[in-house]
């Protein structure tokens, strides 16, 4: 993991008011709640009492109560009450007191902030987001791979020839020319695919490639987003759950008519062709071995690899810093 860094972890449709969400993240049990105002909330997933999940119990006027024995929480994560030993009690409860996370939620999507520090900035996120004109269908999956892993397929452009040979990869076109990387800023990184029919011919080094319309750009730590037109773009949020395991949240947006039912419509169905690709990639990815990548790892990279190659050197900075 990359300290002190936002984490997009959560769709913002499955936190309703009143009930909490317990979900394993970092490789810990965090528990989601919407407090008084419906602002999200999170805090360890372990009643400070006797180490019952609070995902099974409720939310009172804002607090996360526990199903064991009643005891109450706010979004701050400080015991506010325990039945046991009454309304009136005078008690120093501060012992009691949970891990709270820092929580930002924007454009439907649930950041927790990953660190010891306090957050001085804001989550990096992706325009569409937040743009009114388009709409968007919700799916995800989980994977048996740390998080890394599937970040690094998407940004692999020569297997979908291989792959995808039965849908987004149709053509063969396996020689792989590149691939161009841009740095748009210090936290985001541009790519695309620039690949070809294999008639002889020597790829082209990086150099003499270019950006094309149709691409990628990934914004560490988390979210990657496919600009297929500007019309319909794919947003992509890569979620840690543990060391071994991971979940790859896909949304289809799109404006295509401008008529929220209609384009509401084309949303779903394209959500159901990611979710065909998506699938083609995790039988293959669940294999690799190890199941988290690093730049001290023994894999052999080749020129096609390049957004991977750069995906790695600037998250082992991040690490470091």
């Amino acid at each position: 993991m990359i300290q002190n860094q936002w984490y997009a972890v959560l769709s913002s449709h499955k936190l309703k008011p009143g009930k909490p969400v317990g979900a394993k993240r970092f490789g810990m049990k965090l528990v989601f709640f919407r407090d008084e105002h419906g602002a999200a909330a999170c805090v360890s997933d372990i009643c400070a009492h006797r180490g019952a999940s609070l995902a099974g119990g409720c939310v009172s006027n804002g607090n996360i109560r526990c199903p064991f024995h009643g005891i109450e929480y706010d979004a701050e994560g400080k015991c506010v009450h325990i039945p046991s030993e009454g309304k009136a009690s005078k008690i120093d409860f501060s012992r009691f007191r949970l891990k709270r996370y820092s929580v930002k939620e924007i454009g439907g999507v649930i950041f927790v902030w990953y660190g010891e520090a306090e957050p001085e900035r804001e989550p990096d996120v992706f325009g569409i987001m937040t743009d009114p004109s388009y709409t968007y269908d919700h799916t995800e999956d989980c994977w048996n791979v740390q998080y890394s892993r599937v970040i690094e397929n998407q940004l692999d452009v020569s297997h979908l020839a291989f792959v995808h040979r039965t849908t987004i990869g149709r053509g063969n076109k396996t020689l792989a020319h590149g691939p161009k990387v841009e740095w748009l800023d210090d936290n985001t990184l541009q790519t695309s695919a620039n690949n070809e029919v294999d008639i002889g011919q020597s790829p082209r080094p990086s150099s003499e490639c270019v950006i094309k319309d149709t691409n990628l750009t990934f914004k560490y730590p988390n979210m990657w987003l496919n600009h297929v037109t500007d019309k319909i773009q794919i947003l992509a949020f890569f979620i840690p759950v543990d060391e071994e395991h991971s979940i790859i949240a896909l949304r289809f947006y799109n404006r295509i008519t401008g008529v929220k039912a209609v384009d509401k419509m084309i949303a779903w169905m394209g959500s159901r062709a990611n979710r065909i690709v998506e699938k083609q990639d995790k039988r293959v990815v669940e294999t690799q071995e190890p199941k988290k990548s690093s730049m001290g790892m023994r894999e052999k990279l080749v020129a096609a690899d390049r957004p991977i190659m750069e995906y790695r050197k600037k998250r082992a900075k991040l690490q470091k810093e």
